[in-house]
């Protein structure tokens, strides 16, 4: 049982809601994707997602923002929460040198996002196509999936086949998918 409520949808009041939070659900609103969405305190940790995974009945994918040593190429990595980030499995897949994390201001830059609130939506933010989305497989066999709307103060259920269909094509982002192990 969780201390969270489910919503069906966006928030019926925007007021104390944050403009880059409001555009996501004018985003998925807008392609008539269908979506449930919790309130909580901010969420910086896989372990304070844990009740928020629980009240939507889905857990919130880990969503990584690498960038090469020269921070010219930009990754957003999306995985399942329970597998360690190993470098050196994406980069072997992805044909590139050492990554690394890419700093708050890059985020902010061009995904709209603050550190801890990474998301795919943010990619509505990337007009340039400057970051390229990574998906561990693992993710796409899943019914559902978790994530945030740009802010940590919120979590949201989405159909998978939503997110990586009409969500995807929307964003105007190619997607290279990747196995990572759990080990």
């Amino acid at each position: 049982m969780s201390d969270y409520e489910v919503f069906s949808g966006r928030p019926e009041n925007a007021e104390n809601r944050l403009e880059r939070e409001t555009r996501c659900y004018d985003f998925l609103d807008g392609l008539g994707i269908r979506y449930k969405r919790v309130d909580h305190p901010a969420a910086f940790t896989m372990e304070a997602c844990q009740a928020i995974d629980a009240a939507l009945g889905v857990s919130i994918c880990k969503n990584l923002f690498l960038t090469n040593r020269q921070h010219t190429e930009y990754y957003l990595l999306l995985m399942p929460d329970d597998k360690p980030f190993k470098t050196k499995q994406i980069t072997s897949q992805l044909g590139c040198a050492r990554l690394s994390f890419a700093s708050g201001e890059e985020m902010e830059e061009l995904l709209g996002c603050s550190p801890g609130s990474s998301t795919i939506l943010g990619l509505m933010n990337d007009r340039e196509n400057r970051v390229r989305l990574v998906v561990d497989r693992d993710l796409l066999g899943e019914e559902f999936f978790g994530c945030h709307p740009c802010i940590n103060t919120s979590s949201l259920k989405l159909k998978t086949s939503d997110v990586f269909g009409r969500l995807r094509e929307a964003l105007g982002h190619e997607m290279t998918t990747v196995r990572l192990s759990a080990e």
